[in-house]
């Protein structure tokens, strides 16, 4: 570890104090002096009433002060690649997307991959034909945006041997999908890194100091690899896939352990078990059918853990003490899944557990999530991408889609984030979701389900609440606008001004 941070031309010690001169803390009258010292805040007093005693001073000038932030959900290798890959965001039919392939072949690129296609209103369907007409034998495999889904070219799927599951569609979905996407995320070392590296300065410019990383790997390897080599601009804390159980069992590893080497930034964070799939691959598993789905294409989604599993694994994490992170997305899933937390500890989790996602949800399960006190982890921005195709899919039932408002009311604890490369990896973005519910300029969609913005920045610092405190973290973000009396557009846009972690600046725009 480097214990230096590097922002153009300044480079401030970690061991080194300072002064946040001038802040102002959102909720509070006046101005302060944040006093930083070994990695905390050592004092707040009010402005200029106290001696800087030789620490470097930085004036802040009425800018306001918040807790670092944290993204509580993301996939950080395949984030750091999606800049690097074919954009589909935002095409919308699979002709359109035929057609930007085919610009890449014809600039002469010997392999396609490309993300962040949704094709759940789409007015046609994906077809392996569709691509091979414009590809010839160049491979091309392109990633749906919820990365529950990819679509491949004959050449693709040959090359993966693939060939008799992608069908005439093409299209591979779920436990299919993710072994595809592992072979397309197994790149060098260094280069995976350097481009990890890039990605982590780029969050610190949005006040992010940690990510939650359910990559599906063995991530402890990589970040503590990285932060060997000297990256120290995150917390990261990582998941264990269902896979990797026995392995993280027998090595002792639990969650909020510090991994050595690693000076505190790389800790172990909970077992991650998919249990169904997604919205807009029509996947997550429903009490209610999709419509327009025949039998055989699974018309309530998928089961892609049987109960009878998921509870024995679970057991065998919470009992190795590592929490587990439950991916549920559709009402029946979250049912599901709540029952088996249930089984596994009837007196209440304590927030030693999660279900990630938990997007539709019935009435009755939320008093269920409070009462076990399950962390719901939910990314804002999926109901703004979402809102249109749950209309059509969940018609009926969205008033049941990412109830933060009632989960809030109901004590359930959130955490937030952004599933990023789902969303991009910006808790602005999340925090202006789950304030305004709308983008776009367009009319909120179920605004009853918003939240007031010091509940959607207190779920979005790492669990460490809204609170700027003396003995806390010196994890800060600074920042231009009062988060609590900001639009959702403004909060959207918040300018960043300084990033600090453990005390050290990370990001300086002042």
């Amino acid at each position: 570890m480097s214990g230096k941070a590097h922002d153009g031309d300044r480079v401030t010690d970690a061991a080194a104090p300072m002064v946040l001169a001038g802040a102002r803390i959102p909720g509070r009258d006046g101005r302060v002096d944040v006093h930083v010292a070994h990695g905390t805040i050592a004092s707040i007093t009010p402005a200029g009433t106290a001696a800087s005693g030789g620490a470097e001073r930085i004036e802040l000038d009425g800018r306001f002060i918040v807790p670092g932030l944290h993204d509580r959900h993301v996939h950080f290798s395949q984030w750091a690649m999606w800049s690097r890959r074919l954009d589909l965001a935002g095409v919308e039919s699979a002709a359109a997307a035929a057609g930007l392939v085919a610009a890449a072949v014809g600039r002469g690129d010997a392999e396609v991959v490309g993300g962040g296609y949704r094709d759940g209103l789409w007015p046609d369907a994906p077809s392996r034909a569709l691509l091979d007409a414009v590809s010839g034998d160049v491979p091309v495999v392109l990633i749906a945006g919820d990365l529950h889904a990819c679509w491949l070219n004959t050449a693709a799927a040959r090359r993966h041997g693939v060939e008799y599951l992608a069908g005439d569609s093409g299209v591979l979905r779920e436990d299919d999908c993710f072994r595809l996407t592992r072979e397309l995320d197994d790149v060098a070392d260094d280069v995976l890194d350097a481009w990890v590296a890039e990605a982590a300065s780029a969050a610190a410019a949005r006040g992010v100091v940690g990510i939650t990383d359910y990559e599906m790997r063995w991530n402890r390897d990589d970040w503590a690899r990285r932060a060997g080599s000297g990256l120290d601009t995150l917390r990261a804390s990582f998941g264990v896939y269902t896979q990797h159980l026995d392995r993280a069992v027998d090595e002792g590893m639990r969650t909020g352990d510090e991994v050595p080497g690693t000076e505190g930034l790389v800790t172990v964070g909970g077992c991650k078990v998919i249990t169904d799939g997604s919205l807009n691959t029509r996947t997550a598993w429903c009490f209610d059918p999709y419509p327009g789905l025949d039998e055989a294409e699974h018309p309530y989604g998928l089961a892609t853990v049987a109960y009878d599993e998921l509870v024995p694994l679970m057991r065998r994490a919470h009992r190795a003490g590592i929490a587990p992170a439950v991916h549920a997305i559709g009402d029946r899933a979250n049912a599901a899944v709540l029952d088996a937390f249930e089984a596994v500890a009837p007196a209440g989790w304590n927030g030693r557990g999660s279900i990630e996602h938990a997007q539709l949800l019935r009435h009755e399960d939320v008093a269920r999530f409070a009462r076990l006190g399950i962390v719901a982890s939910v990314q804002p921005e999926h109901a703004m991408d979402d809102r249109d195709v749950a209309d059509r899919y969940w018609a009926g039932r969205t008033d049941r889609a990412f109830m933060l408002a009632e989960l809030t009311a109901a004590g359930v604890e959130l955490a937030l984030g952004s599933d990023a490369p789902v969303a991009p990896l910006d808790p602005w973005v999340a925090i202006a979701a789950a304030v305004g519910r709308t983008r776009d300029g367009r009319e909120p969609w179920h605004p009853e389900q918003a939240i007031e913005a010091r509940i959607a920045l207190a779920a979005s610092t790492g669990g460490h609440g809204a609170a700027i405190v003396v003995g806390g973290p010196a994890d800060l973000a600074v920042i231009e606008r009062d988060p609590l009396a900001a639009s959702a557009d403004e909060l959207r846009r918040m300018p960043v001004a300084v990033t600090l972690l453990g005390g050290r600046l990370t990001h300086d725009t002042r």
